[in-house]
């Protein structure tokens, strides 16, 4: 029996023996089912947090928007006690408006426009970074009390997005604008930096630290109190790797030049980390055409499907994401021939894949696509008319059990049909409505009451999720 529960502001199916590619499939053979579509697997975000918080408890992950800001992934984090890493006025008002408070938002953009920093000013949102001088100026005239974040420049030598092209100061000119900020009579409170996203080369956080370091003496020499490190992102969220070697660079560095005990608190700003493997697209091929020589011999097929580089693949234009497909069918007995991947508009850009070897494929046959949740929706658009596919939110059974037990929940179950179940037909899984995530009120999974999400808090709730083993969850 499928169950579907109410999951915050949407719903959520509850997978008990079943994986992720079991509900693909089954979501794929639903007669008429012709549309790209997502599986999102709450557990592996909670998953991904839980690691986290083992491998390096000091540091408090503030989710970075910008890579997907789905409204479950968003109210998840945001229950879960997470912060936000947000970089426009839209972001802020979008994690606001699910009860976030101001303090756990950080506007870490160095170059905002004024308008924008205008809107932080007005909902008080204080935390925010800077690089350049002319920035200090617009914070003087319209948030002269926002608490400021000098981003610096450490970049990576092997990395999948390179960022410092673009912003952070060097270390070594860092001074300047701190004296710059002291004339303004502005209050830095803490340095960042950011080595590029995807970052494969561990030892730069090393380097990294150690430069704030020394930034954060110059700053205090100038009569600043500095009390906030911001490692920022750059870590790695295929199934494929882990947080170890990171961790192991990260811990030393903090040991080394901000002990626990200095009075600095550590935040990051992951964001492909926490939702890259969580999300799961499924495509269908649409139309192909057979490619020959002039002897008639096959030489290639070309396959359109209905999901391209103007929607969930401008991964791989602008994030350099490398994308293989999967079949859903099995077809290993059948020989693999030359191809390339097509996405549905008319526009020739529009190629997924230029070289493949997959079995011959017919029209409504499915490509899955496993590991598509950064950077993929967030900045998909509908070009030539073309809808983004639609997210089915799926959670393990025991992810759902951490969460009503521990966060707090007055949840309804339904069968997918729409009839009703009765909670004493599974009882391990009914409603606790007495307990509080924190001993308090109960929280509601399928609301989002700012006065409940306010007193949630990192550490409390993965104090919590840490009597769950891994594989649990």
């Amino acid at each position: 029996m499928k169950l579907e529960c109410e999951f915050f502001t949407g719903s959520a199916r509850i997978m008990y023996q079943e994986t992720a590619l079991d509900v693909v499939r089954e979501i794929a053979q639903i007669p008429g089912q012709e549309d790209a579509f997502y599986v999102l697997d709450v557990g592996d975000i909670v998953q991904k947090i839980k690691m986290w918080q083992l491998k390096i408890p000091r540091v408090k992950p503030y989710y970075a928007v910008k890579c997907n800001d789905n409204q479950t992934v968003l109210e998840l984090l945001a229950a879960l006690g997470t912060g936000f890493d947000c970089a426009s006025k839209g972001e802020i008002q979008k994690v606001m408006s699910i009860g976030v408070d101001q303090s756990r938002i950080i506007y870490a953009h160095p170059c905002k426009p004024s308008s924008h920093l205008r809107h932080a000013a007005k909902v008080k949102v204080p935390l925010m970074t800077f690089d350049n001088e002319t920035e200090l100026y617009k914070v003087q005239a319209y948030y002269p009390q926002a608490e400021l974040v000098i981003r610096i420049r450490c970049d990576a030598e092997d990395v999948q997005c390179p960022l410092g092209v673009k912003f952070g100061v060097f270390p070594e000119d860092a001074s300047a604008l701190l004296a710059t900020a002291k004339s303004l009579n502005l209050n830095v409170v803490g340095v960042s930096f950011h080595v590029g996203s995807g970052c494969r080369e561990p030892a730069v956080f090393h380097r990294a630290i150690k430069a704030a370091k020394n930034v954060f003496e110059e700053a205090q020499t100038l009569g600043f109190h500095p009390n906030l490190l911001d490692i920022g992102g750059g870590f790695p969220g295929s199934r494929g790797n882990s947080l170890d070697e990171l961790a192991k660079y990260i811990n030393k560095a903090l040991d080394e030049f901000f002990p626990e005990g200095s009075g600095v608190r550590v935040i990051a700003e992951p964001g492909r980390y926490v939702v890259a493997s969580a999300f799961t697209l499924c495509t269908n091929v649409v139309a192909k055409r057979e490619v020959h020589d002039d002897n008639g011999s096959l030489l290639s097929t070309m396959y359109y499907i209905n999901d391209g580089v103007y929607g969930s693949f401008n991964c791989t234009l602008y994030d350099h994401q490398v994308v293989y497909p999967q079949l859903l069918e099995d077809k290993s007995n059948e020989p693999y021939m030359p191809c390339s991947i097509w996405g549905p508009t008319c526009d020739g850009l529009d190629q997924v894949v230029s070289e493949a070897q997959l079995p011959k494929l017919n029209c409504g046959d499915w490509l899955v696509w496993p590991e598509m949740g950064a950077y993929t929706l967030a900045a998909a658009g509908t070009f030539n008319g073309f809808s983004l596919p639609k997210v089915h939110v799926v959670i393990p059974h025991h992810t759902w059990m951490y969460l009503e037990e521990y966060l707090g929940s007055s949840i309804s179950f339904g069968e997918s049909g729409g009839a009703a179940i009765s909670e004493d037909a599974y009882p391990e899984s009914k409603c606790r409505r007495d307990i509080g995530a924190l001993g308090g009120p109960v929280s509601s999974l399928s609301c989002h009451d700012s006065a409940i999400l306010d007193v949630v808090n990192m550490e409390d709730q993965m104090a919590q999720l840490s009597f769950f083993d891994v594989a649990e969850i």
